[in-house]
């Protein structure tokens, strides 16, 4: 019988930020920092099956960008290089000169910007199944965002698990999609459309890891293989037949790939 992973839980807390309260979850301890940052969709809460499989040598911390979770935050809009100065200032707020950050989607493009903007506070990145751009997403993306949020729900069912995932894990898919009121998923969806970095991936110079599966129609498989091909010192991850939600279908073997990254060997 496969062994269930107990999930665990960090402290949740609000935090001064810049100008923001932010919410964030942290697993605290003295183990590598690694920032979790959520899906465009999300909140600090999506990464709970993947933090249970990272092990007590890293220190799990994520949090809840502008218009995600309880963050409080000004209803003006704001770019992805507005959202990566406030991941500096979070790690500012925790303490941290330097942090290794993951990103998942539209996080994986926060992380992007953040590694362009402040390469002296990143030790190294890791980008799981994002873009370089949003040119390179397909005109379903538009579509997706202009449903309701029930509606988005059960239309990302298919784009998110294999079969396999969907009979294994349920609904547990259609709950890291949190609701936002209107104006703050227009706001959202602004910053992701303004998405474009691969004229700026040679200035990446942080270690770099791409986690993406060969099945994801959000964001295509050969966006990773351009970040491959044009990011210094990164280093590719397939997971074959994978969708979108890998940090949830494939959170073991996705943590494997990022314990290697940071050389954290031991069990």
């Amino acid at each position: 019988m496969q062994q269930v992973k107990q999930e665990p839980a960090g402290t949740d807390k609000i935090i001064r930020a810049g100008d923001l309260q932010v919410g964030v979850i942290d697993d605290g301890g003295d183990g590598l920092p690694l920032v979790l940052v959520h899906g465009g969709e999300s909140d600090r809460t999506q990464f709970t099956r993947l933090r249970s499989y990272l092990g007590p040598e890293i220190r799990a911390i994520s949090y809840d960008q502008r218009d995600s979770g309880v963050t409080v935050n000004p209803p003006e809009p704001y770019t992805m290089e507005t959202l990566a100065d406030d991941l500096v200032d979070l790690l500012d707020a925790l303490g941290l000169q330097r942090a290794n950050l993951l990103g998942t989607s539209f996080g994986g493009a926060l992380v992007q910007h953040t590694a362009i903007r402040h390469p002296d506070r990143v030790d190294s990145i890791i980008l799981v199944c994002t873009t370089p751009s949003w040119a390179l997403c397909p005109d379903r993306i538009d579509e997706l965002l202009e449903m309701s949020h029930e509606d988005r729900q059960q239309a990302l069912k298919d784009l998110f698990l294999t079969p396999e995932g969907q009979a294994r894990l349920g609904d547990r898919a259609e709950k890291v999609l949190t609701y936002r009121d209107p104006a703050k998923s227009e706001r959202r969806h602004a910053a992701m459309r303004g998405h474009e970095a691969r004229d700026r991936l040679e200035d990446i110079k942080a270690p770099t890891l791409i986690v993406h599966g060969t099945d994801d129609l959000i964001a295509p498989y050969s966006g990773a293989l351009y970040m491959q091909e044009h990011i210094p010192n990164a280093q590719l991850r397939t997971i074959e037949g994978g969708r979108h939600a890998l940090a949830l279908e494939f959170a073991e073997e996705v943590a494997g790939y990022v314990r290697e990254f940071l050389g954290v060997t031991t069990a």
